[in-house]
């Protein structure tokens, strides 16, 4: 089946411009003026802009966390990450230490088996690297297509590993071309600080921000890319918050190091001072790394604006209000770290970026959508609108104008973090590979066509360059 798109402005990370779009077999076949080959289905996007589906190359769904389990799963999960215009998730598959990767594996191939509406695709957590973790590596990075790792550097006691573990991941990522992910904080001496507060009786939400202060996810940060340096390996640095962690980026990247770093919708619109609303409601912004100081957010904006930061992750891990984030009353230790972040990543950084002129329109395709694309071996079959690509396409009219609620959102959770702020943007219609999922605002995809997706190892001859700074 032939389908026309019509009349819309294609933005890609590089150009823009009008032009016809033309789709069969699920993938972009002719892009051009006046196309008129016999067509199936004629859409008219006048007055839209057509930008290349949203990768959101961090998502935690179905994912089990302080004794319960997010509010989504693969299929609520992802249809509000469609409705919001994403139309590829690269979701964090938990591994367990003394157990085979491959049964993690299969667990998180369960775990969204029928229920996904849109493409997605596994990193691997790294717990432990012995010689079993290593002999199954090769297999399940030829076979499955999983090119990223994802170690933690907090949660003592819990995904925490020590930096044996983290630089021989490293070397076994550039050995066999794979990126390696890491949550950078330090863990020890977090840990040190949790149990002082507890001790002075320090239980409410904000104590979870203040026994993490930013220069822990600064000294974390910069082990982390210096070990990366010394490995001649490469990393990517997920869910940064402070100026203390880019500090720590942005010099690694003058180095030539290969180092990326990733910041979340939240940490640009909201702060530290949420955490202290009161009757409890301080819980609903419990994140792993906290929310920081305001003033964090034009650090981060700027870095943004002039490539120091690469790329936008929602960082979804959704838990309700009441059931699960008030587990942590009395105790904030006990606050599931996460928020919803999914369907509003790709509308809220169009208006608090394009919109009041923080970035361009072609950094909001490449940091939502190509940049991700590229890092994690997607692209170009996601990431742009380009003949031979997947007809990953979001109809998105850039003047309507709504509020972000609870009431209207579509994720599976009893708030909203963003509730009350006005966005301008919204998609309309979205297509994952040339057929429509959203159309004019309504849910027309079913569970289980979203695709698992196999990925290209990571290009390890690719070297941070002068360019790639500016």
């Amino acid at each position: 089946m032939k389908k026309l798109i019509k009349n819309g402005i294609i933005v890609t990370a590089t150009d823009e411009y009008e032009a016809d779009v033309l789709i069969e077999d699920g993938k972009v076949t002719s892009i051009g003026a006046y196309l008129t080959e016999d067509i199936d289905e004629v859409i008219d996007a006048k007055g839209a802009y057509l930008f290349p589906g949203g990768v959101d190359p961090h998502t935690h769904l179905d994912m089990p966390f302080g004794g319960t389990v997010t509010a989504d799963d693969f299929e609520t999960g992802t249809i509000a990450a469609a409705y919001g215009g994403t139309t590829t998730v690269i979701d964090f598959c938990l591994t367990n230490k003394g157990e085979p990767l491959r049964n993690a594996v299969s667990h998180w191939h369960e775990k969204s088996k029928d229920k996904a509406v849109i493409d997605y695709s596994f990193h691997l957590m790294i717990g432990e690297v012995n010689d079993a973790v290593l002999s199954e590596l090769p297999s399940i990075i030829e076979e499955e297509g999983i090119t990223s790792f994802k170690v933690f550097m907090a949660y003592k006691n819990v995904f925490q590993v020590d930096d044996s573990v983290l630089f021989r991941t490293l070397l076994t990522a550039k050995e066999h071309g794979a990126l390696v992910m890491v949550h950078a904080e330090n863990g020890d001496v977090i840990d040190h600080l949790v149990t002082e507060a507890l001790d002075k009786g320090n239980i409410d939400p904000i104590h979870h921000a203040l026994t993490r202060p930013p220069e822990l996810e600064g000294e974390a940060t910069g082990r982390a890319v210096e070990l990366t340096g010394l490995a001649d390996s490469q990393l990517y640095v997920v869910h940064v918050t402070s100026a203390a962690a880019l500090e720590k980026i942005t010099e690694a990247r003058r180095k030539g190091y290969n180092v990326w770093g990733e910041t979340c919708p939240q940490y640009l619109v909201l702060d530290q001072s949420n955490l202290e609303e009161p009757n409890f409601e301080g819980a609903k912004y419990v994140c792993s790394p906290p929310l920081r100081e305001k003033w964090n957010q034009d650090v981060l904006w700027n870095a943004l604006k002039n490539g120091q930061l690469q790329t936008l992750g929602s960082d979804q891990c959704s838990f309700n209000f009441k059931g699960q984030k008030d587990l942590g009353k009395g105790d904030f230790t006990k606050i599931p770290n996460g928020c919803p972040i999914i369907e509003d990543r790709f509308s809220l950084f169009f208006s608090e970026g394009v919109k009041k002129g923080r970035i361009s329109i072609n950094q909001f395709v490449d940091m939502v959508s190509t940049q991700p694309a590229k890092l994690f071996g997607l692209f170009p079959q996601k990431g742009t609108i380009a003949v031979g690509s997947d007809a990953d396409i979001v109809i998105f009219d850039p003047n309507r104008e709504r509020t972000l609620s609870v009431d209207t959102h579509h994720m599976n959770v009893d708030y909203n973090p963003f509730e009350g702020m006005k966005v301008t943007g919204e998609p309309i219609s979205v297509l994952s590979r040339g057929e429509f999922v959203i159309r004019d605002k309504q849910f027309v995809g079913s569970p289980g066509e979203g695709n698992y997706l196999k990925r290209k190892r990571f290009n390890s001859t690719k070297k941070v360059t002068e360019k790639s700074l500016s």
